[in-house]
């Protein structure tokens, strides 16, 4: 007999979770931690909004520019892996409103846009993953910049900045060409391969195609979709691993400062809790490819993008 959703991501959770920082985003569980599921009823999200029927078209991930106070919506629109050009960023208000439906377009003259996925911002640009390269636009206008293209890249996915302005982005590979996990440095032009205190290079078919990541004082975290894990590698370079291999199928990650971190569960059709505490709870299940979320701080909004329904289910969490 299968088991419920929520039993099974007890079972492959690791239950030491104060001596790896499960919560992390600054937080440490304390010793008597414990994982357990709460049903989703118990959080009650006061507000909930799903966009449908606005022409999103295979939306990915979702980014809360917080100077501009817009979510934006980054579409595929096709194949993930298509040279199309006609991938393209919505502007959504936080009232819901689509502000600019192709406010990026990759349609139109001067702009390349293939598949956009991951989305960061530093300043005044805003960085979008595109298969094989990372695309620079600014972030008021809109207007495109210079371009970054990596010769062995095959499937570059998420994206995520640290406070000092570097990179880190996932290529979750294909089944020719195996993904890795990059950073480029603020102040280099090359992006390099992470690579562990033990000389391990995060890349290869073993570390199970990395799909979503996120970046804080505490390290790097980074979800995989192939094997399900979750995993932290620490500022001195050591990988502890947060979530065993499992079937959930995980895509995004973020962080809610104090409070924890969610993430999505392709397998599960569910976007996780993980609380400051150490125990997790389903902020909302049955919904179908929850992809690469995005969190409005301001407001305590989950913004969860539905790969497959062209829809942005955005809730309260509390």
């Amino acid at each position: 007999m299968a088991l419920p959703p929520a039993v099974r991501l007890r079972c492959v959770l690791l239950i030491s979770v104060a001596s790896f920082g499960l919560a992390a985003c600054g937080q440490v569980p304390g010793d008597d931690a414990q994982i357990e599921s709460s049903p989703v009823e118990e959080l009650g999200p006061v507000f909930s909004h799903t966009l449908t029927g606005v022409g999103f078209a295979t939306p990915e991930s979702v980014l809360h520019d917080r100077d501009a106070d817009v979510y934006l919506v980054a579409n595929i629109n096709g194949p993930a892996a298509d040279r199309d050009g006609n991938g393209f960023i919505s502007r959504v208000s936080p009232t819901g409103e689509v502000l600019e439906l192709s406010w990026i377009d990759g349609t139109r003259a001067g702009v390349t846009l293939n598949a956009p996925k991951g989305m960061a911002i530093v300043a005044d640009t805003l960085f979008v993953t595109d298969i094989d390269c990372i695309r620079r636009f600014h972030r008021v206008t809109g207007v495109p910049l210079r371009e970054l293209c990596l010769e062995e890249a095959t499937f570059l996915n998420d994206l995520t900045s640290t406070d000092r302005g570097d990179l880190y982005f996932s290529d979750s590979g294909t089944s020719g060409s195996p993904g890795a996990v990059y950073l480029l440095r603020q102040t280099a032009d090359v992006p390099q391969k992470v690579v562990l205190a033990d000389g391990t290079v995060l890349e290869g078919e073993g570390l199970g195609g990395p799909n979503g990541v996120f970046a804080d004082r505490r390290g790097l975290y980074v979800t995989t979709f192939g094997s399900g894990e979750i995993f932290r590698v620490t500022p001195e370079g050591e990988r502890l691993q947060m979530i065993f291999p499992s079937e959930m199928g995980l895509d995004g990650i973020v962080c809610l400062e104090e409070r924890g971190f969610l993430f999505t569960s392709w397998g599960d059709s569910a976007v996780y809790w993980i609380h400051s505490d150490g125990t997790v709870s389903a902020l909302v299940e049955n919904v179908e490819t929850p992809a690469d979320l995005g969190y409005d701080a301001i407001r305590n909004r989950a913004l969860i993008p539905l790969f497959r329904s062209d829809e942005l289910l955005i809730l309260e969490v509390r």
